[in-house]
């Protein structure tokens, strides 16, 4: 604990408690608080995270879900209605795609991600609720059998500019890829490409939803009614979160 809270952690107890629960022995715990000495994510070192009340399990050089994105999976819990499709895009480690599963069972839950190391993990998460993971670029990874039926589409898409992704935390630009965090000269680069996509590939009534900053609220509604998508957006304080969504 004196090693880690010397190295600048904050939650020095909280994270030593975790990393003598995760070590199979002294001498990987030994490896372990060095690691995290080091500045490795204490998720990538533990090799889980916990996210809306599961365990999601994570690896070296995959996206940690953050504790903000519970209102993501909430809002799309609730977008669920008639149809029963699925689809998390840019999905990491599937967190968000296996938080909604455990909220609304029987789900047809399909991820796709770009990261090799990302499917790879994905796939663990997502076997025991049945879920499919694509490798590939947004909807070039998606199955021709999912267009015009899917229910609910998240893409928790990159949307730090690309001149403020040298100021976020080092666990984050040193650890997890840059194509995770980086959305391009005003951070929605990416959105505008999954925004002009999603009507091909969502039902008559279907929802996208993705997380922005609070100050891309405009463009990014733009964005959304451009590809002909009614736009909402919903804020939440205590979570520090804000998410569009786009019903067809």
């Amino acid at each position: 604990m004196a090693r880690l809270r010397a190295a600048g952690c904050v939650f020095a107890e909280d994270e030593a408690r975790l990393l003598i629960g995760s070590a199979p022995d002294p001498e990987r715990l030994a490896e372990m608080v060095a690691e995290r000495v080091r500045g490795v994510p204490l998720e990538h070192v533990v090799g889980w995270a916990e996210f809306c009340g599961i365990r999601i399990a994570i690896g070296p050089g995959v996206f940690v879900p953050r504790h903000r994105t519970e209102l993501l999976v909430r809002l799309a819990a609730t977008a669920i209605q008639d149809g029963r499709a699925l689809v998390d895009l840019a999905c990491g480690s599937g967190a968000i795609a296996a938080a909604v599963a455990d909220r609304v069972p029987g789900l047809s839950v399909h991820a796709a991600d770009i990261e090799p190391a990302a499917v790879e993990v994905a796939r663990r998460n997502l076997a025991p609720i049945g879920g499919h993971v694509y490798a590939g670029d947004l909807f070039d990874a998606l199955p021709e059998s999912l267009r015009g039926r899917v229910d609910v589409l998240v893409a928790n898409v990159p949307y730090v500019p690309s001149g403020a992704v040298g100021l976020l935390p080092p666990e984050a630009r040193d650890y997890e890829p840059r194509r995770a965090l980086d959305g391009g000269a005003d951070g929605l680069d990416v959105l505008r490409r999954v925004a002009a996509g999603a009507p091909g590939w969502l039902r008559p009534g279907g929802t996208l939803l993705s997380e922005i900053g609070v100050d891309q609220i405009d463009p990014a509604k733009a964005a959304l009614s451009s590809a002909g998508l009614a736009p909402d957006v919903v804020s939440d304080d205590d979570l520090d979160a804000t998410v569009i969504l786009g019903r067809r």
